[in-house]
Protein backbone atom coordinates (compact mmCIF):
# COMPACT_ATOMS: atom_id res chain seq x y z
CA UNK A 1 0.00 0.00 0.00
CA UNK A 2 2.79 2.42 0.87
CA UNK A 3 4.25 2.01 -2.63
CA UNK A 4 1.03 3.09 -4.36
CA UNK A 5 -0.38 5.73 -2.00
CA UNK A 6 0.81 8.24 0.58
CA UNK A 7 -2.28 7.52 2.70
CA UNK A 8 -1.55 3.86 3.46
CA UNK A 9 -1.62 4.39 7.22
CA UNK A 10 -4.95 6.20 6.99
CA UNK A 11 -6.49 3.25 5.16
CA UNK A 12 -5.03 0.88 7.76
CA UNK A 13 -6.51 3.01 10.55
CA UNK A 14 -9.95 2.98 8.90
CA UNK A 15 -9.82 -0.78 8.32
CA UNK A 16 -8.82 -1.42 11.93
CA UNK A 17 -11.55 0.88 13.23
CA UNK A 18 -14.13 -1.10 11.26
CA UNK A 19 -12.73 -4.40 12.53
CA UNK A 20 -12.62 -3.09 16.08
CA UNK A 21 -16.22 -1.88 15.90
CA UNK A 22 -17.50 -5.18 14.51
CA UNK A 23 -15.65 -7.13 17.19
CA UNK A 24 -16.77 -4.78 19.97
CA UNK A 25 -20.42 -5.13 18.99
CA UNK A 26 -20.14 -8.93 18.91
CA UNK A 27 -18.87 -9.59 22.45
CA UNK A 28 -20.37 -9.54 25.93
CA UNK A 29 -20.27 -6.64 28.38
CA UNK A 30 -17.29 -7.91 30.39
CA UNK A 31 -15.22 -8.42 27.25
CA UNK A 32 -16.16 -4.96 26.01
CA UNK A 33 -14.78 -3.43 29.18
CA UNK A 34 -11.58 -5.46 28.93
CA UNK A 35 -11.26 -4.39 25.32
CA UNK A 36 -11.56 -0.71 26.26
CA UNK A 37 -9.05 -1.13 29.10
CA UNK A 38 -6.66 -2.86 26.68
CA UNK A 39 -6.87 0.11 24.29
CA UNK A 40 -6.12 2.57 27.12
CA UNK A 41 -3.12 0.58 28.32
CA UNK A 42 -1.89 0.05 24.74
CA UNK A 43 -2.02 3.80 24.00
CA UNK A 44 -0.01 4.55 27.13
CA UNK A 45 2.48 1.75 26.47
CA UNK A 46 3.00 2.56 22.79
CA UNK A 47 3.72 6.24 23.39
CA UNK A 48 5.96 5.43 26.34
CA UNK A 49 8.03 2.68 24.75
CA UNK A 50 8.06 3.78 21.10
CA UNK A 51 7.99 7.57 21.23
CA UNK A 52 9.48 8.41 24.64
CA UNK A 53 12.02 5.58 24.98
CA UNK A 54 12.55 4.75 21.29
CA UNK A 55 12.60 1.00 21.95
CA UNK A 56 11.11 0.33 18.48
CA UNK A 57 10.05 2.52 15.58
CA UNK A 58 7.02 2.69 13.30
CA UNK A 59 7.36 3.46 9.60
CA UNK A 60 6.28 7.10 9.90
CA UNK A 61 7.91 7.46 13.34
CA UNK A 62 4.53 7.95 15.01
CA UNK A 63 2.10 5.61 16.77
CA UNK A 64 -0.51 4.62 14.16
CA UNK A 65 -4.06 4.69 15.47
CA UNK A 66 -4.59 1.10 14.34
CA UNK A 67 -1.98 -0.22 16.77
CA UNK A 68 -3.79 0.22 20.15
CA UNK A 69 -7.04 -0.99 18.57
CA UNK A 70 -5.19 -3.98 17.16
CA UNK A 71 -3.74 -4.81 20.58
CA UNK A 72 -7.26 -4.97 21.99
CA UNK A 73 -8.51 -7.22 19.18
CA UNK A 74 -5.58 -9.59 19.65
CA UNK A 75 -6.16 -9.63 23.41
CA UNK A 76 -9.86 -10.55 23.32
CA UNK A 77 -9.35 -12.86 20.34
CA UNK A 78 -6.78 -14.96 22.18
CA UNK A 79 -8.90 -14.78 25.34
CA UNK A 80 -11.90 -16.24 23.50
CA UNK A 81 -9.71 -18.89 21.86
CA UNK A 82 -8.21 -20.03 25.17
CA UNK A 83 -11.68 -20.30 26.76
CA UNK A 84 -13.43 -22.12 23.90
CA UNK A 85 -14.84 -25.49 25.01
CA UNK A 86 -13.33 -27.35 22.06
CA UNK A 87 -9.89 -25.98 22.97
CA UNK A 88 -10.25 -26.67 26.70
CA UNK A 89 -11.12 -30.31 26.00
CA UNK A 90 -7.64 -30.69 24.50
CA UNK A 91 -5.89 -28.15 26.72
CA UNK A 92 -2.88 -30.29 27.59
CA UNK A 93 -2.34 -31.27 23.98
CA UNK A 94 -2.45 -27.65 22.80
CA UNK A 95 -0.09 -26.58 25.58
CA UNK A 96 2.40 -29.27 24.56
CA UNK A 97 2.21 -28.38 20.86
CA UNK A 98 2.47 -24.63 21.50
CA UNK A 99 5.37 -25.02 23.95
CA UNK A 100 7.27 -27.26 21.53
CA UNK A 101 6.77 -24.76 18.70
CA UNK A 102 7.92 -21.85 20.88
CA UNK A 103 11.08 -23.65 21.99
CA UNK A 104 11.98 -24.59 18.42
CA UNK A 105 11.17 -21.12 17.10
CA UNK A 106 13.15 -19.22 19.78
CA UNK A 107 16.12 -21.61 19.44
CA UNK A 108 16.06 -21.22 15.65
CA UNK A 109 16.16 -17.43 16.01
CA UNK A 110 18.95 -17.68 18.59
CA UNK A 111 21.19 -19.90 16.47
CA UNK A 112 20.53 -18.54 12.97
CA UNK A 113 19.58 -14.93 13.74
CA UNK A 114 21.65 -14.26 16.85
CA UNK A 115 18.49 -13.27 18.71
CA UNK A 116 19.75 -13.45 22.29
CA UNK A 117 17.25 -10.87 23.49
CA UNK A 118 14.25 -12.77 22.13
CA UNK A 119 15.54 -16.08 23.52
CA UNK A 120 15.98 -14.60 27.00
CA UNK A 121 12.43 -13.23 26.96
CA UNK A 122 11.14 -16.62 25.77
CA UNK A 123 12.88 -18.41 28.62
CA UNK A 124 11.44 -15.90 31.12
CA UNK A 125 7.97 -16.42 29.65
CA UNK A 126 8.16 -20.22 29.92
CA UNK A 127 9.53 -20.05 33.47
CA UNK A 128 6.66 -17.80 34.54
CA UNK A 129 4.08 -20.06 32.88
CA UNK A 130 5.56 -23.17 34.49
CA UNK A 131 4.06 -22.09 37.81
CA UNK A 132 0.89 -20.53 36.35
CA UNK A 133 -1.06 -23.43 34.78
CA UNK A 134 -4.36 -21.53 34.74
CA UNK A 135 -2.98 -18.81 32.45
CA UNK A 136 -0.62 -21.04 30.49
CA UNK A 137 -2.76 -21.75 27.43
CA UNK A 138 -3.70 -18.07 27.05
CA UNK A 139 -0.10 -16.84 27.06
CA UNK A 140 1.22 -19.64 24.87
CA UNK A 141 -1.47 -18.82 22.30
CA UNK A 142 -0.65 -15.12 22.70
CA UNK A 143 3.04 -15.82 22.07
CA UNK A 144 2.31 -17.57 18.78
CA UNK A 145 -0.19 -14.91 17.68
CA UNK A 146 2.33 -12.15 18.36
CA UNK A 147 5.02 -14.08 16.48
CA UNK A 148 2.81 -14.13 13.39
CA UNK A 149 1.93 -10.44 13.65
CA UNK A 150 5.52 -9.36 14.32
CA UNK A 151 6.90 -11.32 11.37
CA UNK A 152 4.29 -9.82 9.04
CA UNK A 153 4.65 -6.29 10.42
CA UNK A 154 8.43 -6.18 10.28
CA UNK A 155 8.59 -7.95 6.91
CA UNK A 156 6.53 -5.18 5.31
CA UNK A 157 8.36 -2.44 7.17
CA UNK A 158 5.38 -1.30 9.27
CA UNK A 159 7.75 -1.15 12.25
CA UNK A 160 11.20 -2.36 13.15
CA UNK A 161 13.28 -3.32 16.18
CA UNK A 162 16.90 -2.25 16.82
CA UNK A 163 19.83 -4.65 16.64
CA UNK A 164 20.21 -4.82 20.43
CA UNK A 165 17.61 -5.01 23.20
CA UNK A 166 15.60 -1.78 22.86
CA UNK A 167 18.81 -0.18 21.57
CA UNK A 168 19.94 0.32 25.18
CA UNK A 169 21.39 -3.07 26.25
CA UNK A 170 24.38 -3.77 23.97
CA UNK A 171 25.15 -7.25 25.35
CA UNK A 172 21.72 -8.55 24.27
CA UNK A 173 21.72 -8.78 20.44
CA UNK A 174 18.22 -8.74 18.97
CA UNK A 175 16.64 -9.77 15.70
CA UNK A 176 13.92 -7.83 13.89
CA UNK A 177 11.56 -8.94 15.42
CA UNK A 178 12.84 -10.49 18.67
CA UNK A 179 11.23 -13.88 19.21
CA UNK A 180 9.90 -13.45 22.75
CA UNK A 181 8.47 -9.94 22.57
CA UNK A 182 5.04 -11.29 23.56
CA UNK A 183 6.33 -11.12 27.14
CA UNK A 184 5.02 -7.55 27.11
CA UNK A 185 1.49 -8.84 26.66
CA UNK A 186 1.70 -9.97 30.27
CA UNK A 187 1.58 -6.29 31.17
CA UNK A 188 -1.38 -5.68 28.86
CA UNK A 189 -3.36 -8.56 30.35
CA UNK A 190 -2.48 -7.75 33.95
CA UNK A 191 -3.22 -4.07 33.41
CA UNK A 192 -6.63 -4.74 31.85
CA UNK A 193 -7.55 -7.15 34.66
CA UNK A 194 -6.37 -4.66 37.30
CA UNK A 195 -8.60 -1.94 35.86
CA UNK A 196 -11.50 -4.38 35.71
CA UNK A 197 -10.96 -5.36 39.37
CA UNK A 198 -10.92 -1.72 40.42
CA UNK A 199 -14.17 -1.07 38.56
CA UNK A 200 -15.95 -4.26 39.71
CA UNK A 201 -14.46 -5.31 43.08
CA UNK A 202 -17.50 -7.34 44.18
CA UNK A 203 -17.72 -9.32 40.93
CA UNK A 204 -13.99 -9.98 41.06
CA UNK A 205 -14.15 -11.34 44.63
CA UNK A 206 -17.08 -13.55 43.62
CA UNK A 207 -15.09 -14.94 40.67
CA UNK A 208 -12.08 -15.63 42.92
CA UNK A 209 -14.31 -17.51 45.35
CA UNK A 210 -15.72 -19.63 42.51
CA UNK A 211 -12.22 -20.41 41.28
CA UNK A 212 -11.18 -21.44 44.79
CA UNK A 213 -14.14 -23.80 45.12
CA UNK A 214 -13.48 -25.28 41.69
CA UNK A 215 -9.84 -25.80 42.63
CA UNK A 216 -10.79 -27.62 45.83
CA UNK A 217 -13.27 -29.83 43.98
CA UNK A 218 -10.74 -30.71 41.28
CA UNK A 219 -8.24 -31.82 43.93
CA UNK A 220 -10.68 -34.09 45.76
Amino acid sequence: MASITTNAQTYANISMLIGFSVTFCSINKRMKELMIFAVIIAVFGEYLFSIAFGMYTYRLENVPHYIPLGHAIVYVGVLYFSKASAILKNKRKFEYIFTSFIIVYATFYLILKGDVFGFVMTVITLLILYKRPRERLFYLAMYITVVYLEIIGTHYGCWWWPTTAWDIIPFLPSHNPPSGISLFYFALDLGALWLYKKRHPTAWLRMKAIRKVNGIMSNT
